[in-house]
Order: structure tokens, then C-alpha cells, then sequence
């Protein structure tokens, strides 16, 4: 037979649970304002600065305190990524009205915030869910179905730049823009700027050679016109300078992954230790990724700076592919000024992926959003190599919470459930977290 605990008892306790849920308010407070100042911002935006109170928040043990809020049927601030404060606020309002006193619930805004920064990058629009479509190459010259596309609900064109040209993407925004307004339906145009993806640039070895775990492949600056073996180049040739032994790598989306065994003035030897069944085919423009290593690469290519004439001119929002740091989002912005001159500036979209970007990410979304509207686009195949197929769902949500602390626009690609069950590598399992993030509130 239980018994109640004594109404002084209660009592005492609640006054306890104010003091110290005021108490973590006044903390948050000042340490987000330290966070700002860390980021340099002495003044911020509100989602800037509810952003530095979650961080905050999240790097406190609240597990205790979560068990005893919830002992008295209280919030355990498990949803409060929105509005921090006002979370708290609604906390001690209900606990001061436990404890006898009067106080006021305030008035929430991380919601309506977030609905009108998706309003200002993507159109006003009812729903709070938005459809974005890639473009493929045959709409530049099939103007029914990109008017197909925009009837069955897209909301924002996506053109790929890493493929097709100049004339090609012109003729594609030019149907969007028609479509839209023939139809009554806003759809903005975003252009993706390709970045320095690291792709094989040529390959040497036997005809329709593939990668089957055992097999050996040197990666060199540049092709011999003899050798033996199979041998390959990047299109990024100062990377194999980079490479060191026992650092991961992997080829074609992570049909096949190796390490590298010994690096050396004239390049790098790589031992397949895993691939699909039937092996991978080693051909030039697969894709490769080194989730491990922090690649000295600028942010934009030669192509990206000649792609921008038109991006500048064509698109309403502006992605950015493969930003890891804060001076890629200054360098990016500069330009786009440049041939911007006074015309508003567009949106920017942050694409994530890369393990430097995740442990970047709040002071890239701070910078982003204090520069233009921006948003931020998880997991592409790229990402889900980086950070390990295994992990790729905990760091979606951790990129979710985060967008919604904010109170920025996150776009999930749907390539992120590609893959899903694909066997991970035990080193994978082990890389190094954020350093933003601790363990989840429940």
C-alpha cells in the first residue's frame, strides 16, 4: 500500500524545483550570451541566440532534474529546442502557481519563427512541408513536365550544376518561372553549385577492372605511360599528398571501401577491405570520400566561379555544396555580390556533408543566417559515407534539433534512407562526435 508524500513535503520540493529551474534559466541566459560573444556576436538574431541557450542546455546533465519535474507530472523540457527560455518561462510560470504565487505563461514564438523563415526562403505557402525536385536534363527542352512536376505539388526547382551548362539551366528556370505563373503556384529555383566533390579522374588497369576486398590500388598525382597494377588519379590531384596511412576511403557512394596502406612522395597504396558482391567497377567520375581527413580544398572550384555568372543571375536560392567553414560562407557571399551588385541576395542553402561541416555546423548557420536567408539540406549520399551508414539517422536528428533551435529550414534529401541497411565497418561506429552535442534530453 502506498502512501502520499506529506503536503509540506511537496511543498518544499516544489520551492526546491522553482529555485533550481530559475537557476538554470539565469545560466542558459548567460551562457548563451557567452556563446555569442564566442561566435562574435555581441547582438544576435533570435534564433542565433535561442540556438547558443540549446547548446547550452544540451551540454548540462539534466537527468536528475528531468526526474523529479516528472515526479510532479512537469515538463522534463524534452521539445523546448524552439524556444528555450520560453520553455523554461512556462516551466517556472507553472511552478510558481504550484508554490501559491501568480505568475503568467509567456508567449511562444520558436514555431512562428521557423514558419516564416520557411515563408521567406521557400514563398508563403499553407503547408509547413515543402517538395523539393531535382530537374533532370531533359527538362530544358520538355516545358510540359516541368509544368507537370509544379502541378503535382513541387514547390522548388532544384538544378544540379555539376551537370549540363549555362544555356541548359537558363532554359530550365525559364520554364519554371512560366509554369508557376501560368499554374498560380510560387516555385523558387535553386541552383546547386557542384564544389569540390573528389571523383577518379583516370584509371589504368585491366579492361572493366573491378574492386574486390583484397585488391590493391595505387592512387598517384598522374598517370605513367607504364605500370603495373591498377592505378588511378583524382580530380583533385594535391589530395594524394594528403593521404596517410591507415586513413579510410571510400569509392562510389560506399560500394567499396579500403585504407590506405602507405603513402609516399609518388602516391598511395589502397587495400580493398569491403565492396558489394559482384565487386565494384573501377571507372573515371566515381565518387570518393575520405571520411576521416579534413581535405585542404577551396570551397569553389574554377568551375564554381565560372558557374556563378549564371547561379547570380538565374536562381532564388543558391546551394552550397561541400561548406565546412566559416570562411567558405564569406568567400561565397562575396562573390555572389559581385555579380549580384544591388539586386536582393538570395537564399542560401548550407548542404551538409562532411564530419568538418557537423562539427561546424551552428557557427555555419550563425553565419548563414546573418548574411541572407538560409537553410540547410541533410543527407546526401556523401554525408551518409562521411559519418558512417550506421550513424547516418542519429546525426539527421541532430541536425534536425539543431535547424529547429535556429529556427531555420532544414530540407531532408530523400537519398538518406539509400543504403540504410548496407553493412558499416566497425571503425566507422567509432568516429568522434560534435563537439556540440552531448547526450539527448529525453
Amino acid at each position: 500500500m502506498s502512501s502520499a508524500e506529506p503536503m509540506e513535503t511537496t511543498e518544499r520540493n516544489l520551492h526546491a524545483l522553482c529555485d533550481e529551474v530559475a537557476a538554470l534559466r539565469d545560466y542558459l541566459e548567460k551562457e548563451g550570451q557567452a556563446r555569442l560573444s564566442d561566435w562574435g556576436l555581441e547582438t544576435a538574431a533570435p534564433g542565433a541566440r535561442n540556438l547558443a541557450c540549446c547548446l547550452a542546455l544540451r551540454g548540462r546533465d539534466l537527468s536528475e532534474l528531468q526526474l523529479r519535474l516528472a515526479a510532479y507530472g512537469l515538463s522534463s523540457l524534452g521539445r523546448s529546442e524552439a524556444d528555450v527560455l520560453g520553455a523554461l518561462d512556462a516551466l517556472l510560470a507553472t511552478l510558481r502557481r504550484l508554490c501559491g504565487e501568480e505568475s503568467d505563461y509567456p508567449a511562444r514564438a520558436g514555431e512562428d519563427a521557423l514558419a516564416a523563415a520557411c515563408n521567406e526562403i521557400f514563398g508563403g505557402c499553407e503547408d509547413r512541408t515543402r517538395i523539393m525536385a531535382t530537374l533532370p536534363s531533359e527538362a530544358a527542352d520538355d516545358p510540359g513536365l516541368v509544368s507537370a512536376l509544379i502541378d503535382a505539388g513541387m514547390d522548388c526547382a532544384r538544378i544540379n550544376c555539376a551537370h549540363d551548362d549555362a544555356a541548359t539551366w537558363a532554359r530550365m528556370a525559364g520554364h519554371v518561372r512560366n509554369a508557376a505563373e501560368r499554374l498560380g503556384r510560387p516555385c523558387r529555383v535553386l541552383m546547386d553549385i557542384a564544389g569540390p566533390k573528389l571523383r577518379l579522374q583516370e584509371v589504368r588497369g585491366p579492361e572493366k577492372c573491378r574492386l574486390f576486398p583484397g585488391d590493391r590500388l595505387r592512387l598517384v598525382p598522374q598517370l605513367g605511360k607504364r605500370g603495373k597494377g591498377m592505378a588511378a588519379t583524382l580530380n583533385f590531384p594535391q589530395v594524394v599528398a594528403q593521404l596517410q596511412p591507415g586513413a579510410e576511403i571510400s569509392f562510389d557512394d560506399g560500394k567499396a571501401s579500403g585504407r590506405i596502406l602507405s603513402s609516399d612522395g609518388e602516391g598511395a597504396q589502397v587495400e580493398i577491405t569491403a565492396s558489394r558482391a559482384k565487386g565494384l567497377r573501377l571507372k573515371p567520375g566515381k565518387g570518393v570520400n575520405l571520411p576521416a581527413v579534413d581535405l585542404d580544398l577551396s570551397p569553389l572550384t574554377e568551375k564554381d566561379l565560372a558557374d556563378l555568372d549564371a547561379v547570380a543571375r538565374l536562381a532564388d536560392l543558391v546551394g552550397f555544396s561541400f561548406v565546412q567553414r566559416v570562411e567558405d560562407i564569406a568567400l561565397l557571399d562575396r562573390e555572389l555580390t559581385a555579380h549580384r551588385g544591388d539586386a536582393p541576395r538570395q537564399g542560401l542553402m548550407l548542404k551538409i556533408e562532411t564530419p568538418l561541416a557537423l562539427r561546424n555546423l551552428p557557427r555555419l548557420m550563425v553565419e548563414a543566417a546573418a548574411r541572407r536567408p538560409a537553410a540547410v539540406m541533410i543527407a546526401r549520399g556523401d554525408l551518409a559515407v562521411e559519418v558512417g551508414f550506421a550513424r547516418l539517422s542519429e546525426m539527421q536528428e541532430e541536425i534536425l534539433w539543431l535547424c529547429e533551435a535556429a529556427h531555420m529550414p532544414v530540407i531532408w534529401a530523400t537519398q538518406c534512407s539509400t543504403n540504410m541497411c548496407t553493412r558499416e565497418s566497425p571503425a566507422a561506429l567509432r568516429r568522434p562526435t560534435p563537439p556540440w552535442r552531448s547526450a539527448p534530453i529525453a
